[in-house]
Parts: C-alpha cells; structure tokens; sequence
C-alpha cells in the first residue's frame, strides 16, 4: 500500500523537470531519467576511485530521500563519489533506471519491490521476501542486506484503546472486530477485508476511506483501528500502537539497497551493508518526526544519525 504513482504523471514530470533544469551536471541538475550521461562505473583505479562512482536516487516522498542521503554520506565518507538525484518519482521510473545503469544504488523497500517483479509473490517473512526476490530480480540487478528498519501497513490503535480492550495483536482484534470501524486509504477495504476475515477473523463494523487523515481519525475517535504506516511520525504524535501481525499478513517491507550490479564495488557493497546492520525502525521512526515536526532537512538528520552511529 506505499505510496504508488501513474506512470504517466511521472513521465509528465521528468519532462518538465528536464525542461526547467536545462543541461546535465550533478546533484539535482538535469534529468534524473537521463540515462545518458549518469551510467555508473566502478572500474577505474587508483585511490578515491577505487571506492568506485555511484548514482543514486530516491522516490518523491520524504523517507526515501532520508535513506537515499545517509547512503550518499556514507559512501562519500569512504572515499566513492556520489552524485544525488533525489524524489524521481514512482517505482516505475526509478526501477527501470536502476536496471539500465542510470542509477547505481536506491533504497527500496524488499515487499513492495518483490510485489512489482512478481505479482504473485506469497512471501511474507524477511527471510521469504528476500529469498525470492534473489531468484526473480534480473541479472543486472542485486540486493544487499535488509536492515531491521520496516515501513509497512499496520493495524493500529489508541494506546487507551489498547489498555481498555486488552487488545496486542490481530488475532486479539478478531474478537471485538464486529463492534469497531477502521479506516484506511480507499483501496484498503478491497485490499484486505478478506484476508483478515480469513487469517485472523476480523469483520469490522464499517470502513471508512480516511486516507492521510487516519491517524488523526484514531486520535478523535472516529475510529477506533487504522490502517497507519509503521514510520508515520503520527505514530509517536497520537500515542498510537501497532497491533502484532504474528500471522504476517503483511508481508515484510525492510529498507533495503537495490543495487545496479556492475556499477558497484566492494567498497560500496561493504559500506551500505553497514549502514543497514544499524538502520532500525525506531531510529527511522525518530529521524521522520525531525524531519516531519521539526522540519530538519534530511541531509542534516541523516549525518546527524551516521555520527552517532561511527558511520559518517
């Protein structure tokens, strides 16, 4: 249930974006679809360039660039040379740039990219998720480590809720289901009404398409279960809690680099393994309420957080 884009209103945009920037260059300059002039290498030799050359970019949406910039710094602090082409838009776009060489590296989320490769996948665990995108991504392509870090769908209620109704999990959910109403972005309802009627039991009383409102609706009582992302910095704000998917329904949605296999080096390859071995769900959650509340600039927030972790 990410965030998802028409592709036809991501070509719309790279166009415009193309028009409005002028020529090539590095950062944000040009067109991040250019597939021209950004092909990777890391093939050269001799000091900083042995660490290789690396592109990489990020979906429109505030997460991604907060992923996309702690890779960029870290690698730069290794000595790789980065250029930054942040919010391309949707996974359509990006992907295919990715599986050209027009980007080196992006920060993917393993479920929703399997989802795209392989319409039928079934896995739900990291384990599962991670096994079969090895087997179905195309030969130009690789993954590497898949942090603790998850932004993915939940069930989420009130704290006071939680307390009140003895509530921790799904299944604890299926036994008062019948009385709540939940809500959710539109597709929500068609999504998942009949695989949580049969996982878990749950038949709400009513949904609502609350969308970007939903945990705010939880707060007011307009409903009493959302359908909250795990990372929304609401979560904190609202005193919301997710309900413990112990059947996996949702399937596992762990930050993951997506790489463009023969731009990559070692030192790239090292680095960003790295990054994930600390990344985690709290610390991604803490990082979006800077970057949400306080209005941080993701950059600023994503070298503050390599410091603190020896990173940067």
């Amino acid at each position: 249930m990410r965030r998802t884009y028409g592709i036809a209103g991501v070509l719309i945009s790279a166009v415009l974006a193309l028009s409005a920037c002028g020529g090539g260059g590095s950062g944000n300059a040009g067109n991040p679809l250019d597939t021209s002039s950004a092909a990777p290498s890391g093939s050269a030799s001799g000091g900083a360039a042995d660490a290789g050359k690396a592109v990489i970019g990020s979906f429109d949406f505030d997460e991604s660039v907060l992923l996309a910039s702690i890779y960029a710094q870290a690698l730069e602090s290794k000595g790789v040379q980065v250029e930054e082409k942040p919010r391309i838009g949707s996974r359509e776009a990006v992907y295919d740039q990715v599986k050209s060489g027009g980007l080196t590296i992006v920060p993917e989320y393993n479920g929703n990219l399997l989802a795209f490769i392989d319409l039928k996948a079934t896995a739900a665990t990291t384990d599962e998720v991670n096994a079969a995108l090895k087997e179905k991504l195309p030969a130009e392509l690789e993954v590497l480590d898949s942090s603790p870090a998850e932004d993915k769908d939940s069930l989420s209620v009130t704290k006071d809720f939680q307390a009140k109704q003895s509530v921790t999990t799904m299944e604890d959910l299926g036994k008062v289901s019948k009385t709540l109403v939940v809500g959710g972005p539109p597709e929500f309802k068609k999504r998942w009404e009949a695989r949580f009627k049969e996982v878990y039991g749950i038949e709400f009383k009513e949904w609502k398409p609350t969308g970007p409102t939903t945990a705010d609706a939880l707060k007011d009582g307009t409903i009493q279960v959302g359908n909250v992302f795990t990372t929304d910095p609401k979560m904190t704000a609202n005193n919301l809690v997710p309900l413990q998917d112990t059947k996996n329904v949702f399937p596992a949605q762990n930050v993951t680099p997506l790489l463009f296999k023969a731009g990559a080096s070692d030192t790239i390859r090292t680095t960003l393994n790295s990054v994930s071995a600390k990344l985690t769900t709290d610390s991604l959650l803490q990082m979006m309420q800077q970057i949400s509340v306080n209005k941080d600039e993701p950059a600023t927030v994503a070298k503050e957080w390599l410091t603190t972790n020896g990173l940067g």
